[in-house]
């Protein structure tokens, strides 16, 4: 039986990255760690196309924008949704994941969900790179295997 999987060598390609402007001190550290990903495994900065958007509210559409235009390989979301004292963070970090899986859906595109959903400021610091990882460089690992992977069916 055949088994399929991507690998981490450099894909051929443009990347979009859609970041959150809101909980930037968390989102420019998931973006750096997304840029360093990238660069460590051969695709230069000069492939990375970063567009800012205000919120992680806003991040669906810009990725199914990005992904419909036929000019990147994939798109990473970034952004960072922390839990406060009223309903708000279910709504927006409901709403983004499914956007986010909706564009990735109806466009066939690689569409990566980088958004930290957490309970407080310390957890989605830690998640940035201080101490469990950096999720940014995470979600362009992904993207980096899910574009050999689809590479690798399409042949």
């Amino acid at each position: 039986m055949p088994a399929y999987e991507g690998d981490f060598s450099a894909p051929a390609g443009r990347f979009a990255i859609v970041a959150s402007r809101f909980n930037a001190l968390v989102t420019e550290a998931l973006w750096t760690g997304c840029r360093d990903t990238f660069v460590r495994h051969g695709v230069p900065e000069d492939r990375l196309d970063l567009v800012w958007v205000p919120g992680s509210f806003e991040i669906p559409l810009l990725a199914r924008k990005l992904a419909e235009s036929g000019r990147y390989a994939a798109v990473i979301c970034l952004g960072c949704v922390i839990r406060g004292e009223t309903g708000h963070y279910d709504h927006v970090a409901g709403q983004a994941a499914a956007g986010v899986m909706q564009a990735g859906l109806a466009t066939g595109v690689p569409v990566i969900f980088g958004v930290l959903t957490t309970e407080t400021v310390e957890q989605a610091v830690n998640r940035a790179g201080l101490k469990l990882g950096n999720k940014g460089a995470d979600a362009a690992l992904a993207a980096i295997e899910m574009v050999n992977l689809l590479k690798r069916l399409e042949a």
